[in-house]
């Protein structure tokens, strides 16, 4: 058994995968911790531009994803999808809330400088909430300002450090990824079972309740 649990993260701002995929993974990571906390925890969050070439001003979000999908019904079945599956992670997406498909660019380099703030975790939930829950648009300066300085400090940081690096290669569709101590791959907005499972055959770690006695 290792002590120490290395995560890596791969996901963009603009995935709603990626938000269910958070919020599963901050539930394993709980879990994960309460059952084992003598090993270590890291988590890196490796930031992809999904759509590179977007406009720093953005683009016409609801005429983006009909041109996308191929029209307003295949839309509103892929978002009736998202919804279901967004239901046990607690998210309702307000798509229709949502004016711009942003860039991602400059909100992940503000999140490659939260390091040293403490709130890299809670962070990355404020983006994700304010753009696909209230419809900010996380592409403008200021709006990444005002939220910056909204966040609060990782009720975990003490027990759980976290950091964004930016992605070498400037796009990938497989997000989200999760990398367990580079030993255990998982993708998509795998339930919290799934990840603590990775989590335990990463580190060769049992859960409390099937350890020998």
């Amino acid at each position: 058994m290792t002590h120490t649990l290395n995560v890596q993260v791969h996901f963009d701002l603009i995935c709603p995968w990626c938000f269910i995929g958070k919020r599963h993974l901050d539930t394993a990571l709980a879990r994960f911790a309460e059952a084992r906390p003598e090993v270590a925890i890291e988590v890196l969050w490796i930031a992809h531009e999904l759509l590179p070439d977007t406009p720093p001003e953005g683009l016409p979000y609801q005429a983006f994803y009909e041109k996308r999908l191929g029209g307003p019904a295949a839309v509103a079945a892929r978002r009736a999808q998202v919804q279901a599956a967004a239901r046990s992670a607690g998210i309702h997406f307000a798509f229709d809330q949502i004016a711009s498909m942003p860039n991602t660019r400059r909100a992940h380099r503000l999140l490659t400088e939260s390091a040293s703030s403490g709130n890299t975790g809670a962070l990355i939930e404020r983006l994700f909430t304010a753009w696909f829950v209230e419809g900010q648009d996380i592409g403008d300066s200021e709006v990444l300002s005002r939220l910056a300085c909204a966040a609060p400090a990782d009720r975990s940081a003490t027990d759980l450090r976290q950091r964004v690096v930016l992605a070498e290669r400037t796009t990938t569709t497989g997000v989200p990824l999760f990398v367990f101590n580079e030993r255990v791959t998982l993708s998509g907005a795998q339930p919290p079972d799934a990840l603590l499972d990775g989590m335990y055959r990463a580190t060769g770690a049992l859960p409390l309740a099937a350890a020998p006695t």
